[in-house]
């Protein structure tokens, strides 16, 4: 478990490297001018000296390795420089979204788990009958929505046509609903599938078939062997689509109005605030790589064969 954790930190340090090159090399290459944005002024009303001397302020007359060299001594320190907008730190500013951002993917996770675990099990209870054919066609409707226009049926029917749920705000369960169902439904989906999957193959073993000789019961087969076996293939796929989270918590904070770190990024964008947006991008790396670790560790608890030298984690 050392040697892993060793070799997931070295792995961090590389993912962070390389997203700090490839961030500041495109924002480098992005278009138009940053410190026109600061001016927020129209090209013809800003004097050459004006420009000069904001760029000098920036250190954007300065080579781009020495430019580089700087934020990397600031990322360093967690300073990733100030918006260009606000005029505040860009960390002191993503600390305060985080936790928004955090609270809508941790209900979309909810949703999922409520969703995609009873589904799953009552497929592979039941495979080819009735139950497993509507779990399997609620998979496959939800695979197929978008979230976005989920997210707009739900604000149609729950807070426009029926008024029973509030469509924007953050701070109380009531709006948490909504976004949390639209961002987790699709999620559910993939879930109830891989649970089947993964289950149905479980209970194919012969360990299962012989714990039924002995006469154990059927529902403590399918929790404490079946589903245990099954969430192998489960956990790794959440570990990869944490980006698809992020991404879609995105789209979903731009349609709820969530003061996210998501809609902190696309203001960002649209504004040529590069300092936010480098920092978006970096923290977002560090927390799929984060994520991806705490599923390597979690194959120790879930496969005992690991513990015992039998099975080795890639």
């Amino acid at each position: 478990m050392l040697l892993l954790m060793q070799k997931r930190l070295l792995q961090l340090f590389i993912v962070l490297l390389f997203l700090s090159v490839f961030t500041f090399g495109l924002m480098k290459l992005a278009p138009g001018d940053p410190v026109m944005t600061i001016l927020n002024a129209d090209e013809m009303m800003v004097t050459e000296a004006d420009k000069a001397k904001l760029h000098s302020e920036l250190g954007f007359d300065q080579p781009l390795y020495i430019q580089y060299g700087h934020w990397m001594l600031g990322l360093i320190q967690l300073d990733l420089g100030k918006s260009y907008m606000s005029g505040k730190p860009v960390w002191s500013e993503m600390m305060e979204r985080l936790p928004i951002t955090l609270q809508l993917t941790g209900g979309a996770l909810i949703v999922m788990v409520c969703i995609s675990v009873p589904l799953g099990i009552i497929s592979a209870r039941y495979p080819g009958k009735c139950p497993d054919q509507i779990s399997r066609t609620l998979a496959l409707v939800g695979a197929s929505i978008p979230s976005f226009w989920l997210g707009l049926m739900l604000i149609y029917f729950f807070a426009f046509k029926l008024q029973i749920l509030p469509s924007t705000g953050i701070g109380s369960l009531s709006q948490m609903i909504l976004p949390s169902f639209a961002l987790g439904f699709s999620l559910a989906a993939v879930y109830a599938r891989l649970i089947r999957a993964g289950l149905l193959e479980s209970l194919s073993e012969d360990y299962i078939q012989a714990g039924r000789a002995r006469g154990v019961k059927e529902w403590r087969i399918l929790w404490f062997h079946a589903f245990r076996a099954a969430l192998l293939p489960v956990v790794t796929v959440f570990g990869l689509s944490m980006g698809s989270l992020l991404g879609g918590a995105v789209v979903i904070e731009i349609l709820f109005s969530w003061p996210g770190l998501g809609s902190m990024a696309v203001d960002a964008i649209f504004s040529r605030d590069y300092p936010v947006i480098q920092g978006y991008i970096l923290l977002t790396g560090v927390f799929v790589v984060v994520v991806n670790l705490f599923v390597d560790l979690s194959y120790y608890l879930i496969d005992p064969r690991i513990k015992q030298g039998k099975g080795r984690v890639a």
